[in-house]
């Protein structure tokens, strides 16, 4: 009978599910979400306090991995040692962790999913930005509980003195719940900080100011900005993150792709043997060779196209199908106050900022507990030596320490720990050098303990320490963002983003694209060397040069008569000598099909005077289309002008119907018409004849007369000249036209020619790269049939490319 008392009647549905219930709140509070305030799950703060509590710091030797998993199970994890192990793996992999917790020597495992060494060979101490974990771990800054067994205490949360939480992320399935939250920058995350703690009631999208959107370890690119907003403002979201992939030029008109940089969590093999796949299963078609060259410097697939493939083309397919473009879902879930809770950017904030002026609180308090027992002695001391005489004489009369003390204390009125302190001083102390020392001490003393307190009189002077131990904390950590966020497709107007400026982009013969500030170039005189433009590949020189803003549209039109469209933003910006990126990776030509001009344009902001696009050929063809025509323009590109064969587009211009031509030919021919001889024709139109060419000639610059008052022509040698436009009479369209440069062995052929005004700046490049910009008021005005003047100096097997005017440059560096 006394047994049967001991059995407890229940129904196993009750049982079930209150001890489900058990099972997952276990689960969710003590293993699988990491806590909002230090963004930790519990074996990873357990892996570090006992690194902590080892001496396993930076400054000191590697230790076996295997003893630090083994300190962990006995003292604080009583799981599996794998799990610990592993754990402490992944906040070890570069490729894992955006902020190194640990510095692991040895095999920790690769992005192809290689597992890493056993734990018996592998070694690991704790990272410098993991001692920003533990500072002040020992001034009572967090509560500590007991562990598994009640034999030890471990901390129920670090004091974490920069947001873990959002620099490292985390991924963790619970019970019915997961929480996936991505790595970010330090610096961004800790500008956001401290810009909350300045501005409690800000929205979420300041904050975005701040904190771009993820920065992964693995770096890639974020498509698109709507799923970064809609996490942070809800907690919930989903960003598309592609690979970076660049298009590389091969002998004999061949294309490759070169991958350097793969999406956060995906598997390199697995991502090339799925291309492999999709290869074999005729899903993507025009690779013919795919490799993996990746070494110790970094990652680089490539995947060697077949003649004639359109590399944008395949490459758009392998995203399509394999995980070159994942998508990363943001689920923003986090325990607070052991209680789990979706959170959006500025709550995650608040709570760390709560948390951090519990800590700074908490060891302030600590400090000045600590200063005023020390000043509480001092004092005792300093009475004690004002009285030295009296002092050792009720310490000589005394037959013990315990009736000495309490002499002392009926005598001086001193504390029990003042009487003890006295009775343990060093016969030194009596010395006038070290009764200064205690004074200066005390005196000390009392400046820091003034201060503690008004820190906790004084909220705002306890934030304002937060914010200069975070800001030291940036300052020693935080590195560039790796991860690129670029607009998807109409997300939003580029004016959202940047403040308007003026650039210039250059263009090289091989296809290699950059912007840069206008100001990067400064003024010089006429005949100067110039200054390095860019560094180009071998044999590549730079064969268009705009000024434009950042706001502006730019179209594309290329030798075959196509056109494409780009904003201007999107060109990435390049520093003055670097080769830019090749525009095959920016737009999709066809093989073989190279930009022949750029011209900057905007059709929802195009003055109401321009009607028409005018282009004209090498070979001497003029056509001009409606500008309504082009706007709408797709990714691959549109006909803008039907080409004859061996025919290719050198010049547009966006006109009002009723501008005077300007045409200039290699060979020193000019010839000026009225626009309206050319009948507008449509975008696949071939065009009507502007001028008649000589043998061996072709045109080389098409100008409109509106834009100036003196033609100015460049030879390839570096001579030039201006000459005014009134000795050009108006001619029919399709004539020979008249001579306008004295060609000879000296001067070589003309290789540009536009039309200018007084206060117009030039700049004119060369076969090496070289820059120079100058003044059209320093060039010389001379009749028609001269040579010019020196305006750039070439070495031999030198010659001048290419020439761009400026126009309204105020911010000229003499």
């Amino acid at each position: 009978m006394e047994e049967n008392k001991r059995i407890i009647l229940r129904e196993i549905a009750d049982e079930m599910k209150n001890s489900y219930i058990d099972y997952s709140m276990s689960v969710i509070a003590g293993r699988a979400l990491p806590d909002v305030r230090d963004g930790l799950k519990p074996v990873h703060r357990r892996i570090l306090y006992s690194m902590s509590e080892q001496g396993i710091t930076p400054d000191k030797p590697y230790r076996k991995s295997a003893r630090i998993v083994g300190d962990v199970l006995g003292k604080y994890h009583p799981h599996g040692d794998r799990s610990v192990y592993m754990a402490m793996v992944k906040m070890a992999q570069d490729f894992s962790t955006r902020g190194l917790l640990v510095d692991g020597q040895g095999n920790f495992g690769t992005v192809d999913g290689d597992s890493p060494a056993a734990m018996r060979y592998t070694e690991a101490r704790m990272s410098k930005l993991a001692l920003e974990l533990l500072r002040d771990i020992d001034k009572e800054t967090v509560d500590f509980g007991p562990n598994f067994d009640e034999s030890l205490k471990e901390p129920l949360v670090l004091p974490a003195r920069y947001p873990n939480l959002l620099v490292n992320g985390s991924n963790g399935i619970a019970v019915g719940m997961a929480t996936s939250i991505p790595p970010h920058n330090l610096g961004e995350v800790i500008d956001a900080t401290i810009h909350y703690i300045d501005n409690r009631d800000c929205s979420v999208d300041e904050l975005l100011k701040y904190v771009k959107g993820p920065d992964f370890p693995t770096a890639a690119t974020i498509v698109g900005t709507e799923g970064i907003k809609e996490a942070y403002k809800t907690g919930r979201g989903k960003v598309k993150v592609r690979a970076k992939a660049e298009i590389e030029e091969l002998p004999k008109g061949r294309q490759q792709i070169v991958i350097t940089e793969i999406p956060y969590q995906v598997n390199k093999a697995r991502l090339v043997e799925r291309i492999a796949e999709l290869v074999k299963e005729k899903k993507v078609e025009g690779i013919s060779d795919l490799r993996d060259e990746s070494n110790r410097h970094g990652m680089r697939i490539v995947i060697e196209l077949k003649r004639d493939t359109n590399a944008n083309i395949v490459l758009n397919n392998i995203y399509k199908h394999s995980q070159l473009e994942d998508t990363f879902s943001i689920i923003m879930l986090s325990l607070v106050n052991g209680t789990p809770r979706i959170l959006n950017l500025k709550e995650v904030i608040h709570y760390y900022v709560e948390h951090q002026r519990e800590v700074i609180t908490r060891r302030t308090q600590f400090e000045l507990d600590k200063a005023n027992a020390r000043a509480h002695i001092l004092e005792g001391l300093r009475i004690a030596l004002d009285n030295i005489d009296r002092v050792i004489n009720i310490i000589r009369s005394s037959a013990n320490g315990q009736i000495a003390k309490e002499k002392l204390i009926e005598e001086f009125a001193f504390s029990d720990i003042q009487a003890q302190a006295i009775l343990d001083m060093r016969l030194q102390r009596l010395t006038g050098l070290e009764r200064e020392k205690i004074d200066n001490e005390y005196n000390e003393l009392m400046k820091k303990i003034e201060y503690l307190e008004s820190l906790l009189a004084d909220e705002l002077k306890l934030f304002g320490v937060i914010k200069d131990e975070m800001t030291a904390i940036k300052d020693k950590h935080t590195d560039e963002r790796r991860t690129e966020i670029i607009p998807a497709e109409g997300e939003f107007d580029v004016k959202d983003l940047f403040e308007e400026e003026d650039i210039v982009v250059t263009l090289t013969h091989l296809g290699y694209i950059k912007r840069l500030p206008a100001d990067t170039y400064r003024s010089q005189k006429r005949g100067g060397r110039g200054i390095s433009a860019l560094t180009t590949r071998e044999e590549d020189f730079i064969t268009d040069l705009i000024t434009t803003t950042n706001h502006s549209r730019m179209l594309f039109l290329t030798n075959r008569g196509r056109v494409y469209k780009l904003n201007a933003y999107e060109i990435p910006e390049g520093k003055r000598t670097s080769k830019g990126t090749a525009i095959v990776n920016l737009l999709q030509l066809n093989p073989g099909e190279k930009i022949a001009r750029i011209i900057t344009f905007n059709p929802d902001s195009v003055k109401d005077d321009y009607k028409y696009l005018l282009m004209v050929t090498k070979n001497g063809i003029v056509k001009k289309t409606p500008i309504d025509e082009f706007k709408n323009i797709n990714k691959s590109g549109i006909i803008a002008i039907g080409l004859k064969d061996g025919d290719e587009l050198i010049g547009v211009k966006m006109t009002d119907g009723d501008e005077e031509i300007m045409l200039v030919t290699q060979n020193a021919m000019s010839i000026k018409f009225n626009e309206k001889d050319i009948r507008p024709m449509g975008r696949t139109a071939t065009g009507v004849k502007g001028i008649t060419l000589s043998k061996d000639d072709m045109v080389v610059s098409m100008d409109l007369a509106s834009e100036g008052s003196d033609l100015l022509v460049v030879s390839e040698k570096g001579y030039g000249k201006r000459t005014d436009l009134e000795e050009y009479r108006i001619q029919m369209r399709a004539g020979k036209g008249i001579k306008t440069y004295n060609i000879n062995a000296k001067t070589g052929k003309l290789i540009g020619a536009t039309i200018v005004n007084e206060d117009d700046e030039m700049m004119m490049i060369n076969s090496d790269g070289v820059l120079i910009r100058i003044r059209v008021n320093e060039i010389s005005i001379f009749g028609r049939i001269t040579s010019g003047v020196k305006l750039m100096r070439t070495d031999e097997e030198v010659e001048v490319v290419s020439i761009a005017k400026i126009k309204n440059e105020d911010d000229i560096v003499e």
